[in-house]
């Protein structure tokens, strides 16, 4: 049925369509995870950047993932949604091979990454979220700290030209300042893992050993910075999203404010006077 949009575009979702994409969270849903991840967001007391330039729907957010993934993903979208953003965001197929995780991931709103799925929800007109560097950024080696790892990745500029869709750029930082890489994949000492990686979740892309508070792998609670850039009109490529040209310079816009944003907020923790923990807990006031 036709629905209009705050960009004043009308969209038919066919039902028979919309049934093949989870539910988006529940306000029940968000209530819940909110509550859920306050202590966290308490300790860490993220800075959000440039929010006013992300719209409530309408938009594809696309940026940097951060090692492991397990701060900056879950951190981003709850400043999202606190602020009035219900982003449904694309996730890695071997999410969706866990049972129990890949309940959970859907119950908040996380979708499984296929061209598919992601069509659809912008058929309807969604705000949606995507990390294009996937399950090989998060699994990063040790002189990767804050890259974009793509790949030759375009379908993210593919379909935001084919909906009509602006890209919003978003930078994650301050995750990766809390892991340390002991072995990454490219250590033959990690063959075994890669072999697990591979037979269970289909995916080469296994996590690196890593240290974060003492000798475990539970990530230091570093500061997260996350910052929102300028939309990048993609209407200009209308009609072309079959053409490699068309998609390379709308991917290499976005990958260009990406970066420029990463050391944005890279300056802005060097000069963060709260940046410990300590300091964080002890004020109020930022």
């Amino acid at each position: 049925m036709p629905r209009r949009h705050r960009c004043g575009h009308t969209h038919d979702v066919p039902d028979a369509d919309a049934a093949t994409v989870p539910a988006a969270p529940t306000e029940s849903d968000v209530a819940a995870a909110l509550r859920l991840i306050k202590p966290l967001r308490r300790v860490i007391k993220p800075k959000v950047y440039g929010i006013d330039n992300v719209p409530t729907d309408h938009a594809l957010l696309v940026g940097n993932h951060n090692l492991l993934g397990l701060v900056d993903a879950p951190l981003l979208a709850t400043e999202l949604w606190e602020r009035g953003r219900m982003v449904r965001s694309l996730g890695d197929h071997a999410h969706f091979k866990i049972p129990g995780w890949r309940d959970a991931l859907t119950r908040m709103g996380v979708v499984e990454g296929t061209r598919e799925i992601a069509s659809e929800l912008m058929r309807r007109g969604e705000l949606v979220m995507v990390f294009p560097g996937g399950g090989r950024e998060v699994a990063k080696r040790k002189n990767e700290r804050y890259k974009l790892v793509w790949k030759n990745r375009l379908g993210f500029a593919r379909l935001a030209i084919q909906h009509g869709y602006p890209i919003v750029p978003f930078a994650s930082v301050g995750a990766e300042h809390g892991i340390d890489i002991l072995l990454d994949i490219d250590s033959p000492l990690m063959a075994p893992v890669q072999f697990l990686a591979e037979k269970l979740l289909g995916t080469p892309d296994a996590p690196p050993l890593v240290r974060g508070v003492g000798l475990t792998p539970v990530p230091r609670p570093e500061r997260q910075y996350y910052w929102f850039g300028p939309a990048i009109d993609t209407a200009e490529f209308t009609g072309q999203e079959a053409n490699d040209r068309a998609a390379r310079k709308v991917r290499e816009r976005a990958a260009a404010a990406i970066e420029e944003g990463i050391e944005l907020m890279l300056a802005e923790r060097e000069a963060d006077p709260n940046r410990s923990v300590v300091g964080r807990l002890l004020r109020t006031d930022g």
